[in-house]
């Protein structure tokens, strides 16, 4: 294996995952950042020209100029050292020879934020970019299902369990292919699941040094927005400052723009505790125990997030994925309590149950969502994902407490259950959604990869060798 290391950094590429450590002042990890994922945000580039413009009418520069006049002066204000950061990554980028500057960076981490929530609100917001449009308030995409358990009566060996999947449109979501470990001069170390260039999550599975861990799956539907602190931030911080459950709360209340508004699902591997926030823009539904467990399934529980701020949740609807996955992974659960494991937690999130029809069916109503398999014959709603759509789980992430404290998960890149999907194959099946090839690449089947920090010492600068406990082989730095 060949690793590219620089000043402040080192990356290499694994089970089709791009593992990046990363350490010092905010504008040195940035840099590092930047220059390491060079090439992979060149295409990232391509790719968001052309499908903010299908999917908006508007193109990528309308969006970059919105971040800078909605987001930019906020996070320089109230978050200087994650603009510094954002400004190294450009920094790195532009020295490895790909064009940007720190308004398209600041787009890039938020482009949630401006796409979902800024986007459908901002005539009703004031707050124009351009000539006004037809609005279209249909709320934010649904993205990811995940679990998190804890106590006698449910685990194995009673502490916490962790488990997530990035489900999404493959056009994008299949950048999630990044875990990164960060090392501040300020704050926890983080390790966490993430898009090239991006300072936070996104898809949002980490743990830290201080022994959380944290993951989430957006409330689809949501509508309502204001013009705070963007998630990207605050979730940020939390991660990096956050000392206990009630740090995590406070962090992601504070400024609460109900952007990439989600079910957060947080573990305490110092008290053994887990909790999850329903997190909306007015109302916040909190719910923690030390025996239990929570699930994330796209809809909240919180009847006023669900009634008064969402639109058609999809709570109930077994014929769609929150509905069928709110029951699947209560069953899931109930079918392995008191001997919930890693391995059972991969065997949870890599379901292919479907409870509408009552059998092994992979589609868009499983845990191992599968879109792209899926002819929608029993569609509820006209406007949701179309028949084969190219969209599903692209990944899948479990960490349990001992993991968490050694600051380590475990992934797989591609579907959950491991199927590959093989681009020109889908596209010759499925020529409707052929426009797209341009942009969709192949994720074959790969195995599950343990990810820890970096134990490199920056400081050589010869040949050096270590053994990664993670992938339990030897590997050479080439410097």
């Amino acid at each position: 294996m060949t690793i590219t290391k620089i000043k402040n950094g080192i990356s290499y590429d694994i089970n089709g995952c791009k593992y990046i450590s990363i350490h010092g002042n905010p504008q040195e990890r940035g840099y590092a950042h930047g220059y390491l994922v060079a090439d992979d945000f060149k295409k990232i580039q391509t790719m968001m020209k052309f499908m903010i413009y299908d999917t908006t009418g508007h193109t990528w520069e309308y969006f970059i100029e919105a971040g800078k006049e909605v987001l930019k002066s906020t996070i320089q204000t109230y978050f200087p050292e994650y603009y510094e950061e954002m400004q190294g990554i450009s920094d790195g980028l532009n020295a490895a020879g790909v064009k940007t500057d720190i308004d398209e960076i600041i787009a890039w981490n938020n482009y949630y934020t401006l796409t979902g929530n800024w986007f459908p609100n901002r005539e009703k917001l004031g707050i124009l970019v351009g000539e006004p449009s037809v609005q279209r308030n249909v709320g934010q995409t649904d993205r990811c299902s995940a679990l998190i358990t804890t106590g006698k009566d449910f685990t194995e060996d009673g502490k916490i369990v962790m488990a997530h999947n990035s489900f999404t449109y493959f056009i994008d979501g299949q950048y999630f292919y990044c875990v990164i470990d960060i090392q501040c001069d300020k704050g926890h170390r983080i390790l966490y699941q993430a898009c090239p260039g991006f300072i936070w999550s996104g898809s949002d599975f980490f743990v830290t040094s201080k022994g959380i861990m944290g993951t989430e799956t957006t409330m689809g539907g949501f509508s309502l927005y204001e013009n705070k602190y963007p998630i990207s931030c605050r979730i940020r911080k939390a991660m990096q400052y956050g000392d206990s459950l009630d740090d995590y709360e406070a962090i992601l209340w504070e400024g609460n723009s109900g952007d990439y508004a989600n079910s957060w699902l947080f573990g305490d591997t110092n008290t053994n505790e887990i909790m999850r926030i329903e997190l909306g823009l007015k109302y916040k539904n909190i719910e923690r125990t030390k025996n239990g467990y929570f699930i994330g399934f796209n809809a909240p529980y919180d009847p006023r997030i669900r009634n008064l701020e969402c639109v058609n949740s999809g709570f109930d609807d077994i014929r769609r994925h929150q509905g069928a996955r709110r029951v699947r992974l209560n069953d899931l659960i109930e079918q392995h309590q008191g001997k919930i494991t890693l391995d059972t937690a991969k065997q949870i999130i890599s379901d292919h149950y479907d409870v509408y029809l009552n059998k092994d069916n992979p589609c868009s109503r499983t845990v191992c969502s599968h879109y792209e398999l899926d002819g929608r014959e029993y569609m509820s709603q006209a406007d949701r994902p179309k028949p084969y759509d190219p969209k599903g789980a692209v990944d899948a992430c479990v960490t349990d407490s001992t993991m968490c404290r050694n600051m380590s998960f475990s992934m797989r890149y591609g579907s959950s259950c491991g199927t590959p999907f093989i681009a020109d194959e889908f596209f010759r099946k499925n020529r409707q959604w052929a426009y797209l090839r341009p942009y969709v690449f192949d994720r074959p089947h790969q195995e599950w990869t343990d990810f820890s920090i970096s134990n490199i010492s920056f400081k050589k600068k010869k040949k050096n060798s270590y053994k990664n406990k993670s992938h339990k082989r030897r590997i050479k730095i080439l410097v």
